[in-house]
């Protein structure tokens, strides 16, 4: 059973605002322009069940459970299927991140960091969804009643929730705020030096045949200024680097995130077909046409970008061919050029048919985390990351995704996020290792695709003056 009403088109994230206080606000958000992937957005509002891992404990509506995510989130999706009809792909299920330290629930790895007392994992399963086509500016609220299981109290429970947020959907303003966000002072986890010499040792794994490839990745931070507005945060960042993907979660009273991610992970549609869409390689974009123009072919004339992109390609072809049909995996593009607010990249597309006696945990358990985040070979790369990095990953390079109760999904990797937890503010970046990368061009990659993020707050960053 699912409630649906089509509602008058309003900007979602003048919606958004309105649930700006809900503590598990989820809002998916399909921010660019100009891309075919940034077609619908969806909210999410008070689920009514929520699994997390904090501190290495499952947990499901805080009561501490036994088992592990992966095993918890399939048994809940069957409880919960539901396979109506509805005009968008998603209309109802679990909303939330899986952070790359859950990667430890399926392979064997090292856990040489400590754990933190912020969620690894959040989902929250919505019958309350609100959801958006911004090409044809159309706009429905979901309403399904779980997880009520009578049919009668499920239909009352449907209706009631469907007519409370038909209520205050009456008063939501036609335009979207804009709001000052403080300025901080950022600090590196490694200087400059630091970060090259962790890419020397890399080099020196690959030239040992240990691997091919590694994604390293380094953590810039600063104290939570009072009375900064996460929302706000989110639109400034949108702003400066608006993505596909983009998302702003509210993960509890310990963690938001909010992203601009311009990277697929996985989908999978309800007739079973997969997509992954790996990024690497990267260059800014220019300041004049000419210079945008240079740096296009830089990149597409990258011996170095071109192999890291084809090493992850045939990682994550092996990844979702354990899943897949014979035969089915396919590679209908490969390092297409695409442009961003702030960068140019690389992008790969992969596709597959899913096995049908599997479902979208299988997928997840099969390919997670993404390999353009990890390396290849992938354990071995992940084993590497966790000796060179300086702490835990957390939502960074995991997943933001929806799971729809009829067996859909979609989900990026976390990249260009901020994550802002009670006290602090922490963005994150990286890049591919090679054999042929150069620890100082690494470097200035890092910093390119931080920019936008570190922008947002503005300040200083501890060594290098006003941003």
């Amino acid at each position: 059973m699912l409630l649906s009403r089509e509602i008058g088109y309003r900007d979602p994230v003048a919606v958004c605002a309105q649930w700006r206080d809900d503590p598990r606000l989820a809002f998916l958000d399909s921010a660019a322009t100009g891309d075919l992937r940034a077609r619908y957005s969806y909210i999410g509002i008070s689920p009514f069940e929520v699994i997390e891992v904090i501190a290495g404990e499952l947990r499901v509506d805080g009561a501490v459970t036994s088992g592990d995510p992966f095993s918890v989130l399939d048994d809940r999706l069957r409880q919960y299927y539901n396979d109506a009809e509805a005009p968008l792909p998603f209309a109802g299920g679990a909303m939330g991140f899986l952070g790359y330290e859950l990667g430890r629930y399926i392979e064997h790895l090292p856990q040489r960091h400590a754990a933190e007392d912020v969620p690894e994992m959040a989902l929250g399963f919505y019958d309350l969804v609100i959801g958006f086509d911004t090409v044809e500016r159309r706009a429905w609220v979901f309403s399904s009643g779980l997880p009520e299981a009578d049919h009668a109290r499920r239909r009352a429970r449907a209706t009631a929730r469907l007519r409370a947020c038909l209520d205050r959907l009456e008063g939501v303003a036609p335009q979207s705020e804009t709001q000052s966000v403080p300025s901080v002072i950022w600090h590196a986890d490694l200087d400059r030096a630091g970060y090259q010499q962790r890419i020397c040792r890399i080099l020196d794994h690959i030239r040992a045949g240990d691997i091919f490839q590694a994604n390293f990745t380094m953590r810039f931070q600063a104290e939570r200024p009072p009375g900064l507005d996460p929302l706000a945060a989110y639109l400034a960042l949108r702003r400066m680097s608006a993505g596909p993907f983009a998302a702003f979660l509210r993960c509890g009273e310990r963690l938001t995130l909010a992203s601009a991610s311009p990277e697929r992970f996985l989908s999978l549609s309800r007739d079973r077909r997969i997509e992954a869409r790996p990024i690497k390689g990267t260059r800014p974009r220019g300041a004049d046409a000419v210079e945008d123009r240079a740096s296009r072919d830089a990149l597409n004339g990258s011996d170095k970008d071109r192999a890291e992109n084809l090493m992850i390609v045939d990682l994550i072809r092996n990844d979702i061919g354990r899943v897949a049909e014979t035969g089915s995996v396919a590679v209908p593009s490969l390092m297409a050029l695409e442009s961003f607010a702030t960068v140019h990249h690389l992008v790969s597309v992969v596709t597959a048919q899913l096995r049908p006696e599997l479902g979208v945990v299988d997928l997840l358990r099969a390919s997670f985390p993404g390999g353009s985040v990890t390396g290849a070979p992938k354990i071995r790369a992940m084993e590497i990351i966790d000796d060179c990095e300086v702490a835990r990953r957390g939502a960074y390079c995991g997943t933001i995704l929806w799971l729809g109760f009829d067996g859909a999904m979609d989900s990026s990797i976390v990249i260009r996020t901020l994550a802002l937890t009670p006290d602090k503010v922490i963005a994150q970046a990286g890049g591919g290792i090679v054999a042929d990368s150069d620890p100082g061009a690494e470097y200035e990659e890092l910093r390119v695709k931080l920019a936008p993020m570190l922008d947002v707050l503005g300040g200083t960053i501890e060594g290098e003056g006003t941003r």
